[in-house]
């Protein structure tokens, strides 16, 4: 298989932990359509008004797909990978409900959900924590979010960003190894990734981390509230949904957000929501993701917006130095999604990862090159100021 990694980083030690990160993982719609317990397909979307048609659309695109296929399937090579190189900490952005309900959010286009009885496809990935704050996670409103909530519970997933109130959406999950230094993960969005402002928690409302603004002021609080409860040597790692689908560009807000967590604190930013990776960004020697990109969905065959290759995935994996949060290194795996299944990328196609990465991420001071273990390294790793 290309690009398949050999093991574990070289450079990982003690005084490191790694963290895999993704963008969004959703396996409702087509994805829970060829699982072993397909949910109701119905739809109300004016394209297509059964879940089972976007299946169709990834066979006329890239040949038939089993049915049922094995909990694992969406996955695909990217379980290998994960074995292979066994990072500390396993962060996604879980874009779905998991949820048998009907009760389909109005005003909204599109609705995402997967039956209860598909979390095997969620826990053969072994994540570590959930980030729910986004435009998805109520598609099926209150009763969906609370069914979402239950079967994670029940199957041991860690969840962040939502909650039966906003003292649980905004409440830190930590993870990593106990004594060697824990990562602290809060995850919250924005309106601009198409969250309603009705989905925020309340007090005593149940709802998503819903940021009011990119201030200065909700900055500083969104710090405080990922540090707050810590113990000494723990990295607050904070987990945006942000920003539109398309397009490379960062907007000046959202930089000067990122900024102002790392200079708060903050040891990390996982950003995501658009529908391919965007730049990436090492200030004061912290890692800033502006956006992952999607990972795992049933996009597969729909037209448009072919320029961003949105076929490509990545896989991040990012060891960060204990306690300080400082980024040793950052590489990447390159997948493509074929059949509703993430497959290692062509040498082609992890060229043009590499070439469009270093285009997009030279403004922000950093490049991207192909390594010959065909993974995507980031250079420079730290340090930079």
């Amino acid at each position: 298989m290309p690009g398949r990694p050999a093991g574990r980083f070289t450079s990982v030690g003690d005084d490191l932990v790694t963290m895999f990160l993704c963008g969004d993982v959703m396996t409702g719609r087509g994805v829970d359509q060829i699982l072993p317990h397909p949910g109701d397909p119905q739809l109300r979307e004016s394209y297509i008004r059964e879940a089972t048609g976007y299946v169709a659309l990834a066979e006329a695109a890239s040949g038939p797909i089993p049915r049922p296929v094995g909990p694992a399937w969406p996955w695909g090579d990217a379980l290998e990978v994960l074995g292979d190189l066994a990072p500390d900490v396993r962060l996604i952005n879980l874009e779905t409900s998991i949820t048998r309900s009907g009760d389909f959010a109005p005003g909204k286009q599109v609705h995402y959900r997967m039956d209860p009885a598909n979390i095997g496809c969620l826990t053969v990935a072994r994540p570590d924590v959930c980030a729910l704050a986004n435009n998805h996670v109520l598609d099926f409103g209150q009763s969906g979010l609370a069914e979402t909530l239950d079967t994670l519970a029940g199957a041991g997933l860690p969840a962040a960003g939502a909650g039966r109130d906003a003292a649980a959406a905004q409440r830190a999950v930590v993870a990593g190894p106990a004594g060697r230094g824990r990562v602290r993960v809060v995850s919250c969005g924005t309106g601009s990734s198409g969250i309603p402002p009705g989905w925020a928690a309340g007090p005593s409302r149940a709802g998503v981390d819903l940021l009011p603004s990119l201030s200065r002021a909700a900055a500083d609080q969104l710090t405080d509230r990922a540090q707050a409860g810590g113990e000494p040597g723990d990295l607050p790692v904070v987990s945006l949904h942000w920003g539109s689908n398309w397009g490379y560009e960062v907007d000046r807000d959202q930089v000067a957000f990122a900024h102002r967590l790392i200079d708060g604190g903050v040891g990390l930013v996982h950003g995501h929501s658009s529908h391919h990776p965007r730049p990436i960004e090492v200030y004061r020697g912290r890692l800033i993701l502006y956006g992952c990109g999607d990972f795992i969905d049933d996009y597969e065959g729909i037209a448009g917006h072919r320029e961003y290759r949105d076929d490509l995935r990545l896989m991040y994996f990012a060891s960060l130095r204990r306690g300080t949060g400082e980024l040793a290194e950052l590489r990447m795996v390159p997948m493509q999604a074929r059949r509703l299944r993430l497959s290692h990328a062509s040498g082609q196609d992890r060229r043009w990862l590499a070439a469009t990465l270093s285009r997009i991420t030279r403004p922000f001071g950093a490049t991207v090159e192909l390594a010959p273990d065909g993974l995507l390294a980031l250079h420079p790793p730290a340090g930079r100021r």
